[in-house]
C-alpha cells in the first residue's frame, strides 16, 4: 500500500532512511529542514501488507524525485506517482533502484555517477600551496563572488542562476557551507557543503580558478571542510564521474560506495 506521509510518519521515514544515512542524506536533510507539510516537498511511503513496516519512500522536491528501498518495491506505483506530478523534471537516486523506475519512464537525458563516502579523513600528504592562503567562510554577502568564479568554469557556467540561488538558499537555511581562498580580492578556489543533516554531508561545487590549478588549493579546502564536518560527526559524500578527480578524492580518504543515477524527465 502507498500512501502520503505526514508528520505522524517521521519516526517510521527516519528508522528505514537511517540504515543507510549517505545514501539517504538528501531525504534527511529535506524531512529535517522542511518536514512534510512544505507547498514545494511531498513524500509518499509503501508500507508491508502483512506487518504494516515502512519499507519504500518517494520524496518530490520541487520537479525533483527521489525514491528509496529496501529490497522489493511498487515500481509501478511509484512511476505513476512521478509521471502524475505537476513539475516533474528529474529521478534521481540509486542506480539500482533508479534503473527500476527507468524501465516505466521515458527519459530525455541520463547521467551516472559514482558515490563516495568519507569517514576517516587520511592523513596530509604531499604540501599543499593552499598553505599559503586564508580560508575564508562564505556568507551570503559572497554569494556573487563565488559564483563569479564558478561562471569561469565550463562545468559550472550554464546554470548560473540557479547557481546563485541555490548557494543563497544554503547559506540562509543553514544546509551547506562554501569555503573559498582569494587572491588580490578575487575568490580563485572554492569548495561548498549541501543537503547537511544530523548525519551526514554532501560536496559539492569544487572549482579552481584556470590559472591556479595544479598549486592543491581544492585539496587544502576540501581537507578544512571535511574535516569540520566530520567533527561534527557528519559522515561526508559526494559524486563524481572524473577518474582524475576521483584519484584526488580517494588521497583524502573517500572510497566508493555505489552509483548515483540522474534521469531528466
Amino acid at each position: 500500500m502507498i500512501r502520503k506521509l505526514t508528520e505522524a510518519d517521521r519516526e517510521s521515514v527516519m528508522m528505514l532512511v537511517g540504515r543507510e544515512p549517505s545514501l539517504n542524506l538528501f531525504i534527511i536533510a529535506d524531512v529535517e529542514n522542511f518536514g512534510f507539510e512544505s507547498d514545494f516537498q511531498e513524500l509518499w511511503g509503501e508500507f508491508d501488507a502483512v506487518d504494516g513496516r515502512l519499507k519504500a519512500v518517494l520524496l518530490r522536491y520541487d520537479g525533483s524525485y527521489l525514491p528509496y528501498a529496501e529490497g522489493e518495491f511498487d515500481v509501478q506505483g511509484f512511476a505513476e506517482l512521478v509521471l502524475s506530478g505537476k513539475k516533474k523534471e528529474m529521478l534521481s537516486g540509486s542506480s539500482p533502484i533508479v534503473d527500476r523506475l527507468a524501465q516505466k519512464i521515458s527519459f530525455t537525458k541520463e547521467k551516472r555517477l559514482f558515490f563516495a563516502e568519507l569517514i576517516t579523513l587520511q592523513e596530509k600528504g604531499e604540501t599543499e600551496a593552499g598553505m599559503n592562503f586564508q580560508i575564508n567562510q562564505a556568507g551570503v554577502e559572497d554569494v556573487e563572488a563565488v559564483c563569479s568564479l564558478l561562471d569561469q568554469i565550463q562545468e559550472f557556467s550554464s546554470s548560473a542562476e540557479s547557481m546563485r540561488s541555490g548557494m543563497q538558499r544554503r547559506l540562509e537555511t543553514r544546509t551547506g557551507r562554501s569555503y573559498f581562498v582569494e587572491k588580490d580580492g578575487k575568490v580563485i578556489a572554492v569548495v561548498s557543503s549541501t543537503a547537511e543533516n544530523s548525519l551526514s554531508a554532501m560536496i559539492v561545487g569544487v572549482a579552481t580558478h584556470p590559472e591556479y590549478r595544479g598549486q592543491g588549493l581544492a585539496s587544502y579546502l576540501m581537507r578544512r571542510l571535511c574535516a569540520d564536518l566530520l567533527a561534527e560527526n557528519r559522515t561526508v559524500c559526494l559524486f563524481y564521474d572524473n577518474p582524475v578527480a576521483g584519484a584526488i578524492y580517494k588521497r583524502l580518504g573517500f572510497k566508493d560506495i555505489g552509483g548515483w543515477s540522474m534521469m531528466h524527465i
